[in-house]
């Protein structure tokens, strides 16, 4: 049995959905290791989330960025305003799309469908950089791998 954890920082990003499954994937290098498993991702941040969508058309990214603003316009009258016009959508943006992703690991890789990618949504319009937890849990691969 397999356990690790490691924390990755990412870059700044500017307001939107931008693919990083490349970064976690880099992230945890002992995923090459698991036979079948499952990789934990967390932000430890409430005005940011993280997203599985397509990553093939680079219209996905900005049209979930476009209907979550929708959703949660920086116009409605929140009465958290303390940090901004943009953190309170930031924060429901956050609870819609969610915190953590659980992803199924065969053969040493993230078992992700054909067109399915790692997003993290950048709900804010200047952020810093953004921290993610990764726990991986799984059998060892067997030798005849």
């Amino acid at each position: 049995m397999i356990w690790a954890q490691n924390e990755i920082r990412l870059p700044a990003y500017s307001r939107g959905c931008h693919i990083v499954t490349r970064q976690v994937v880099d992230g945890c290098p002992e995923l090459a290791e698991v036979g079948v498993g499952l990789l934990h991702v967390f932000i430890l941040h409430t005005s940011a989330s993280l997203s599985i969508n397509e990553n093939a058309d680079p219209d996905v990214p900005i049209d979930m960025e476009r209907s979550l603003s929708a959703i949660a316009p920086e116009s409605f009258p929140y009465r958290h305003t303390c940090e901004g016009p943009d953190d309170m959508p930031a924060h429901v943006k956050s609870t819609l799309t969610g915190s953590s992703l659980s992803i199924p690991v065969r053969d040493g890789r993230l078992y992700l469908g054909t067109w399915q990618g790692i997003y993290l949504c950048e709900h804010r319009n200047r952020a810093g950089s953004r921290k993610l937890v990764l726990t991986l849990q799984g059998n060892k691969r067997s030798t005849n791998d």
